[in-house]
């Protein structure tokens, strides 16, 4: 073959720009440049192999590591793969491979993510980080002589015929003022442990060290970073379960080992292959997801795989590996289109396949690890319709003894007990038993059956199990009476008077404290005389939307509003029928004739605002307007004095404080002073 002549020239991209853009609008990416080139450096060395195998190569392989090594201040990858001819690198170098150059700046200058890739620009990446990028390489092919090419970050290059010794390339960067930490030894063993550590080809940094005469000092053996056959490239069948979970380790050594996994390998309609690992989690969602490492022929590309796998799964941890989904140009980007949305559906099917195979395979052992599993299945089946259908079959309900369920199980369980009387079925729950024991014990007196709801996702779910389920509602055990919550006939009259009824509200709210963001309603309730004489309730509803406040930014109206309790008298109970007796007593004589005059003034108001009801707003005349404030003041001061009494009466009344402050411990909200307070007046009563 002719000798190659010294040659310069213009690298095929008309315009100038293209060596500022990759630099600067690249910069947060620019580590990547280190994959790429090692990238190119493998696929070199494997296409040798192959060329190897059909005997189009028949020399010595000999060594086939891709080496890197730091040289001062430049960085070289090496390899002992094709290597280039000059026709070659005029092709695959100098010749981008794109046309129309000006229109492609043009159209990605300000999109950083589109720059390398879609055109062959990987090894361009080198360019982010050097002053000056030179090639040295030598083809196998016997008649091509080696060639250097360098060029200094402008289209301008010089090529020109050089002696190599060996087959392959070496790629060497003289790294700028900028990028130094490019030549430090921690950061390439960074980076390459990141981008490189499960590549198929051997790639090799320094040598390794061992500790002698108080220091680490330099072995013969070589460096080796890369596991060369990671678990998933292995067959299922070669693997046990100790593999499986070492690998785990391997990818998250503090992690506790994983609850099982899922093994991967399709190759229809598209290529995918991987290990899904379900870890243990128990809350912190946030903290847990972007474990799951994508790469594309063992390169590590991202662990932002929200693309590529549903949203709920992304709490799962692992590795994919793909040919088909599609990268741009920094391989670090997903592009969505249909072959990417096929890999999440078939994700998500074999996820589902695994789970109700454990279930139905083994139930002691899914039961086992259903706490564990919990916060993945309600995340699926909060997110993914599909998802739901087949997870129905195999979610469990927890109840507070222990025992679990599948839904349909258990809406045969209680659908005779705990049927209301207009046909809702009521699933109780509770999320913190040992606060809510006696609700919980005065549920399971009726029959009932009480659920255990304390996962991150039990709230959530609620309304999606209340909108999948016609004529079912959940409801905390704590959120009323229990006779209230499972209304199995009309209410019992509660037998006292509307006056009785004012004293009482007024005689325990003088008592109740005064907590932040907390608002306390007294009711009365006829609950028979065995059931507690106090007790305090919180509204379904409301403490639901807080809940749901708490993890939907959306609702956070609903964070900022109160807690609201209600603090129901049972009428039928001896205690609450002393403090009526005592009350009555005390303060008839003085409350009668203000009493009477707050129900002549009540008719008074009536009177006023009936006829005022019948009149146009402009109709009603300033006198008439000054008559009905004057009622209303007057009725707040007869209110007041009349309140006043019931409070007066209160303050010193021991069993008022003892039967709230019970309503309060029960719920875990008597504490510090208060506490204090209750122990010393329960020895005192006793």
């Amino acid at each position: 073959m002719a000798k190659q002549e010294k040659k310069q020239g213009n690298i095929g991209v008309t315009s100038e720009n293209i060596f500022p853009i990759i630099k600067k609008f690249l910069y947060s990416d620019h580590e990547i440049f280190l994959r790429e080139l090692i990238s190119n450096a493998v696929d070199a060395t494997q296409k040798l192999k192959t060329l190897s195998s059909v005997g189009e190569f028949k020399g010595e392989a000999g060594d086939m590591s891709v080496r890197v090594s730091i040289d001062g201040k430049k960085l070289i990858i090496s390899d002992r793969g094709i290597g280039m001819t000059a026709d070659e690198i005029e092709k695959y170098i100098n010749q981008i491979a794109f046309s129309g150059a000006e229109e492609f700046v043009d159209k990605y200058k300000n999109d950083a993510a589109s720059i390398i890739g879609h055109f062959g620009l990987g090894f361009y990446s080198s360019f982010m980080v050097s002053k000056k990028v030179e090639i040295v390489t030598k083809s196998y092919r016997d008649d091509a002589p080696a060639m250097k090419w360098s060029c200094d970050g402008t289209p301008e290059y010089q090529m020109t015929e050089t002696s190599k010794n060996e087959r392959g390339t070496d790629i060497i960067l003289h790294i700028d003022d900028d990028n130094k930490e490019f030549l430090e030894n921690n950061k390439i063993t960074e980076l390459l442990t990141k981008y490189c550590r499960f590549l198929p080809v051997p790639i090799v940094f320094g040598k390794k060290q061992e500790w002698k005469d108080g220091k680490y000092v330099d072995t013969e053996e070589d460096n080796v970073i890369n596991n060369l056959t990671p678990a998933w490239t292995r067959k299922p069948t070669d693997l046990k379960a100790e593999d499986y979970n070492s690998f785990y380790r391997e990818l998250y050594p503090t992690s506790e080992d994983p609850l099982f996994w899922i093994h991967l390998n399709v190759d229809y309609p598209f290529n995918l292959t991987g290990i899904l690992y379900f870890p243990r989690i128990r809350t912190n969602l946030e903290m847990h997801k972007n474990k799951i490492q994508l790469y594309c022929n063992q390169v590590f590309v991202t662990d932002s795989v929200e693309g590529i796998v549903p949203e709920f799964l992304t709490l799962l941890h692992g590795v994919l590996d793909s040919p088909d989904i599609p990268l741009n140009v920094s391989r670090s980007y997903l592009q969505s289109d249909q072959n990417v949305k096929k890999i999440s559906t078939h994700i998500t099917k074999k996820v589902a396949d695994r789970l109700e195979e454990i279930f139905k395979n083994d139930r002691a052992e899914f039961e086992k690890k259903w706490d564990d599993l919990k916060i993945f299945i309600q995340y699926g089946m909060l997110s993914d319709d599909k998802f739901y259908e087949r997870a129905a079959k195999f979610a469990m309900f927890k109840d507070v003894d222990g025992k679990y369920f599948t839904f349909e199980e258990y809406k045969k369980l209680i659908a005779d007990q705990q049927t209301d009387k207009d046909k809702t079925l009521i699933y109780l729950y509770s999320t913190k038993p040992d606060d809510q024991y006696s609700y919980i014990q005065a549920a399971k007196d009726k029959g009932y059956s009480v659920l255990l709801f304390d996962g991150q996702l039990d709230i959530p779910s609620v309304g999606l199990l209340e909108q999948k389920n016609e004529k079912s509602h959940f409801v905390r055990v704590d959120s009323d009476t229990i006779t209230n919550i499972i209304r199995k006939d009309d209410a019992p009259a509660v037998g006292i008077t509307e006056d009785r009824r004012n004293a009482l509200q007024e005689l325990f709210r003088s008592k109740l404290p005064k907590i932040d963001k907390t608002d306390f309603v007294v009711s009365f309730d006829a609950l028979g005389a065995e059931s507690s004489p106090v007790l305090l309730t919180q509204s379904e509803y409301m403490r639901r939307m807080r809940d749901m406040a708490a993890i939907q930014p959306g609702m956070s109206f609903y964070g900022e509003m109160p807690d609201s309790y209600n603090l129901v008298l049972n009428t039928d109970h001896n205690l609450v029928k002393r403090v009526i007796d005592d009350e009555e007593k005390a303060c008839l004589e003085k409350v009668t004739p203000l009493i009477n005059d707050i129900k002549g003034w009540e008719a008074r108001q009536r009177d006023l605002r009936e006829a005022q009801n019948k009149k146009k707003h402009d109709e009603i005349t300033e006198a008439e307007r000054q008559d009905m404030t004057d009622t209303n003041r007057k009725l707040d001061e007869l209110r007041e004095q009349r309140n006043a009494i019931y409070a007066d009466f209160a303050a010193d009344n021991q069993l008022i404080s003892q039967l709230i402050d019970l309503a309060l411990l029960s719920n875990g909200m008597l504490k510090g002073e208060s506490l204090s307070r209750f122990i010393r007046r329960s020895a005192e009563m006793l």
